[in-house]
């Protein structure tokens, strides 16, 4: 699993747009930047839903406001379930949206999740980690079934210490 210190990994995933799904490489995208990037199991699917995606909407302008130039989703899902999801919640081009179709990232980062007896195949953990001009600066992974160390006001109240 990536480690504080570690430089965020160089892959071509998807990031959601409005066209659908455009290149991008979040070692680029996170450079100079300060980014929280939460990972979940995947779009539509319950605590994704109800929680994790609209409480990183609702908290987006104190994030901001902390320093954070850039919030994102990790979730191994493709760039068009990512795109229908964050239209659903209004994240769309608020929240970048980072759909990792194949799991490169995910994998790459060490946060794979085997889902496949539930028959979702390979997913990302749920967590938060927080870049800093792309090298990692936290990271906090939830134990399984659990949301408490990811959410929105978890990782606000992190970025205050």
């Amino acid at each position: 699993m990536i480690s504080k210190g570690d430089k965020v990994p160089s892959v071509t995933i998807k990031q959601a747009t409005p066209e659908g799904g455009a290149d991008v490489d979040p070692s680029v995208l996170f450079a100079g930047k300060k980014v929280v990037v939460f990972t979940l199991p995947g779009a539509f699917t319950p605590t994704c839903s109800a929680k994790h995606l609209p409480g990183y909407v609702a908290k987006l302008d104190e994030l901001k406001a902390s320093g954070v130039d850039i919030v994102a989703c990790l979730s191994v899902n493709d760039a068009w379930t990512m795109k229908a999801w964050a239209e659903q919640h209004d994240a769309l081009g608020k929240i970048v949206m980072l759909a990792d179709g194949s799991g490169h990232l995910t994998k790459a980062l060490g946060i794979e999740l085997d889902l496949d007896k539930a028959h979702m195949g390979l997913r990302a953990q749920r967590g938060v980690l927080t870049f800093d001009d792309g090298v990692l600066t936290s990271i906090e992974m939830e134990a399984p079934g659990k949301f408490d160390v990811s959410s929105a006001e978890s990782c606000l109240v992190a970025l205050k210490k």
